[in-house]
């Protein structure tokens, strides 16, 4: 009996309850285990590390870059590594380290920018849309299907061969536009599922209004499956970048992109392979990072796979 008084007495002191609860035994929420796991993924700490690698780079390039991306010296046009100079030069005779540098600017903007515009227009359009139903859903229901219908590259290249800005708006709208009904019928779904929940019933009955309801009772419980699948698809947007770039619809000179670099070197692959290589390891590096980080976050917000 004095044992179990004692055990009794010991738990009551413990600052953390049981697998489950946080301190003081209070349940912990589905956001304090995510973040739980996350901490202790390896995946997610390696991704994580190289993408502040990549945001830290993009913000200050010449941290790690003093010279100039778009200075050229036609002598030194192909040549192979050089003291100062790890990763050779161009055709046009750039440094090929400084211009990987600084168009880790170009694809995190692009992704980052992108990945901010589609999940905020596509979770509102198909937020409301699974929220009121009716004429409103099969409306959108419609307009997602015909922007599923339309090649995104065939789409890039009929949209962005009209456009002459060299900056990188007209890209992130592209892909804003094109990229949108994806993350509208994720949200529907959630926002379908979360709504069905007897909270949001009692809520209801109570007399709570609609944007209450929206906004307190079904958006954090339905946003989860909107931040996994927009983190995965941040990396694709940054690969679409590059492929629009690569065929020429994208970014235009004088920007510096990887798709740009990656694009003129192509053609010097056989005399000049290093110039091919540095912008392409740096887009496939930073694809995956993004992907592992999506994968990451999914494990840990997927309930199933606890």
């Amino acid at each position: 009996m004095d044992l179990a008084i004692s055990e009794g007495a010991t738990l009551e002191k413990t600052p953390g309850g049981p697998e489950g609860t946080g301190p003081a035994g209070k349940p912990r929420s589905l956001w304090g285990d995510a973040w739980r796991d996350l901490r202790r993924n390896p995946v997610f700490i390696i991704s994580g590390l190289i993408i502040l690698f990549l945001v830290v780079i993009s913000l200050w390039p010449s941290l790690i870059a003093s010279g100039n991306p778009l200075k050229c010296d036609l002598s030194k046009a192909q040549l192979g590594s050089r003291p100062g100079h790890p990763f050779g030069y161009d055709g046009q005779g750039c440094d090929v380290y400084t211009r990987t540098v600084y168009g880790a600017r170009t694809s995190v903007t692009v992704g980052v920018c992108t990945t901010l515009g589609v999940a905020l227009f596509g979770s509102v359009l198909g937020g409301l849309a699974g929220f009121f139903g009716g004429g409103w859903d099969a409306l959108l229901s419609r307009i997602t299907d015909i922007f599923f219908g339309i090649p995104v590259v065939l789409g890039g290249l009929v949209f962005l061969s009209v456009v002459t800005s060299t900056t990188v708006w007209p890209v992130i709208g592209f892909m804003i536009l094109l990229g949108w009904p994806q993350i509208a019928r994720i949200a529907r779904g959630s926002v379908i599922t979360a709504k069905q929940n007897d909270y949001v019933q009692a809520a209801r009955a109570l007399g709570a209004t609609n944007s209450r309801m929206l906004l307190r009772h079904i958006a954090p419980n339905a946003v989860a499956p909107v931040i996994v699948v927009a983190t995965i698809a941040l990396g694709t947007y940054i690969s679409l970048e590059a492929t629009l770039s690569y065929l020429g619809v994208g970014l235009k000179p004088p920007s510096v992109s990887w798709g740009i670099d990656i694009s003129a070197a192509s053609q010097y692959i056989r005399n000049a392979p290093h110039m091919l290589l540095w912008p392409a390891g740096a887009l496939a590096v930073t694809v995956l990072a993004f992907i592992m980080l999506g994968d990451a976050v999914r494990d840990a917000l997927d309930p199933k796979l606890r």
